[in-house]
């Protein structure tokens, strides 16, 4: 903290290890002085298990159980299932180490309301895997009144061309209605609700589901160098239950990173004004985060930064706030380790340009809908509005080279900075997307092949590089609607083919979401859209060999805006794209 008094913030954390005796560290640290002073406490967690046998327990989430299991042989590994009792189609958790005597514990979600279901075991020694000596019934509650849940209408049923194994559809709703609170939720494929996450923050938002039944999400929090903002100030992993497992906050963040030489990512506390030209603050989380194959944590984050006037062809003939993104890398403490700076990179050429506006000229005023908190905007000498020049949106990691993927909204352009694996030069290595430095192969003569404002780009198992296409751009030229889209990149002849541009019959204006499947169909979201701009369409195609198009094979709509939707088989097996 800095000099002064601040005062502790709340921190609930709920472990499910094994039973014993665990201690608490709290530090505090003065960050002026470096001074820092902890204090401990140790307490007994005690086993759950009732009787020797698998004893079931509710939590605050009445679609979630605990399930605690009897002790199991050292070098074995145990798991949990759970089947409603009418249809017997079980979910698996991961398998986890035994621990002797001591007992395991496992969170279940994926249950339908006010349903009986049958919960049990599995032990898995040296590649043989037998059921547990016990068993138990559970009952999940009925959903809570204080939230609201999208209503699911089928608008194409699953085909059998369609990848039914991946029946959970995971939505990130989104709250744009007063008075109506909806959380992140699960539902089968028919649109019934299978798990929520309950908060008190609607403007929160679920990035990613995790291995495990974990989820990374951005919500508001105290984060006391920021002033009195708290609007996605803080970074959470958190269970099936609800419980926070891990977070950290832009202003902690904001001091470590200083102390790495990151000004541009200091404190806004910290900036005098009037502000000066070159003077920037880091805001806030932005739009997703990811977790890396070494358990490193990768989150987007935006800056605010000051420059003359007439940049960007300002007109105003005051200094020019302009907001760029930052991508931050923590390790397993929630330490920074890496980190990439927009502004760093923006002399042009092979990066990126300053004086390449935002492509549809968008721009952020304090308090408006879809941009973050700002610090330096319409101060003494500075416009009243923020070019937002960026607005990235999602980050792939791609383990064949240890580069990370960023999805530069506002530039029209995926980008792949050297990461390289925390090692690498932090340069762009290349600008995908019109005006950048691949050649787009129009074999379909289309008059504006190239993707635009862009969500969720990823790469498939194929190679192939998929992204959902918000085409605001090209339907400000030609109308139409939003597409999916998978491409054949080759980084040698820096070329672009598409092998997949699918008119999604809906145009999103803003969000949206791609997936490979298993079975190697395509998985799309269009959300603000429909009636009212209001819905979300779940959408998976077939794809069609030698076209670029393919066959509607389940489209699932639901009355609420999401942010992103993911296809998974359960809760506890994560995407891989």
């Amino acid at each position: 903290m800095n000099a002064g008094v601040w005062t502790a913030q709340p921190f609930t954390y709920t472990h499910l290890g094994p039973e014993g005796t665990y201690t608490i560290i709290v530090t505090a640290k003065d960050f002026s002085t470096g001074e820092t002073a902890s204090q401990s406490t140790s307490y007994a967690l005690t086993s759950a298990v009732s009787g020797g046998k698998l004893t079931v327990l509710p939590t605050e989430n009445p679609l979630v159980a605990l399930a605690a299991i009897p002790g199991c042989p050292v070098g074995s590994s145990v798991r949990a299932y759970f089947y409603d009792v009418a249809v017997k189609s079980p979910f698996f958790t991961e398998f986890q180490p035994c621990n002797g005597s001591l007992s395991s514990s496992f969170y279940l979600g994926g249950m339908y309301p006010n349903t009986r279901y049958e919960i049990g075991y599995e032990v898995k020694t040296a590649g043989t895997t037998l059921s547990g000596s016990s068993t138990a019934t559970f009952k999940s509650g009925a959903l809570p009144s204080q939230y609201v849940f999208p209503v699911g209408t089928v608008i194409q049923p699953a085909t059998s061309q369609a990848d039914t194994a991946e029946d959970v559809v995971l939505y990130s709703n989104l709250n744009v209605d007063a008075g109506l609170w909806f959380p992140p939720a699960a539902t089968d494929l028919a649109g019934n609700v299978i798990w929520y996450y309950p908060n008190d923050d609607t403007s929160l938002l679920l990035t990613r589901p995790l291995a495990g039944g974990y989820f990374f999400i951005l919500d508001k929090g105290t984060a006391w160098s920021n002033g009195t903002t708290q609007t996605l100030q803080v970074i959470r992993k958190v269970d099936l239950a609800g419980n926070t497992q891990a977070e950290t906050n832009i202003g902690l963040l904001q001091q470590q990173l200083l102390a790495m030489g990151a000004t541009d990512l200091q404190s806004c506390g910290n900036v005098p004004i009037p502000a000066p030209v070159g003077s920037a603050c880091l805001l806030s989380f932005s739009h997703d985060s990811i977790l890396l194959p070494n358990g490193d944590w990768v989150m987007i984050a935006t800056i605010e930064k000051i420059f003359p006037p007439g940049t960007q062809q300002s007109p105003t003939g005051l200094n020019v706030d302009i907001l760029g993104d930052a991508i931050i890398v923590l390790d397993r403490s929630l330490n920074p380790v890496w980190y990439w700076d927009a502004f760093e990179h923006d002399n042009g050429g092979t990066q990126l340009n300053i004086n390449r506006t935002a492509v549809l000229r968008e721009s952020c005023v304090i308090g408006q809908a879809g941009c973050p908190p700002l610090f330096l905007v319409d101060t003494p000498g500075v416009n009243s509005y923020a070019n937002d020049w960026m607005h990235s949106n999602s980050l792939y990691y791609n383990a064949a080279n240890g580069s990370i993927l960023l999805s530069v909204r506002h530039q029209d352009w995926v980008i792949s900075i050297d990461f390289g694996n925390g090692l690498g030069t932090s340069n762009v290595l290349w600008r995908m997307g019109l005006d950048g430095d691949f050649t787009f192969n129009n074999i379909t003569n289309n008059p504006y092949p190239w993707f635009s404002h862009q969500h969720n780009a990823s790469i498939a198992p194929s190679g192939d590089y998929i992204l959902f296409d918000n085409g605001n751009t090209r339907v400000d030229q030609f109308g139409g609607d939003s597409r999916g889209v998978a491409l054949d990149v080759d980084l040698s002849a820096m070329t672009v083919t598409p092998v997949l541009l699918q008119d999604l019959g809906y145009y999103s204006e803003a969000v949206g979401s791609a997936q490979f499947l298993p079975n190697g169909n395509y998985h799309f979201e269009a959300s603000y859209a429909g009636p009212a701009d209001s819905y979300t369409y779940s959408e998976e195609y077939f794809p069609l060999a030698a076209l670029v198009t393919g066959t509607q094979v389940f489209n699932l709509q639901t009355s609420n805006p999401s942010y992103r939707s993911f296809r998974m088989p359960d809760l506890y097996t994560a995407p891989t794209n």
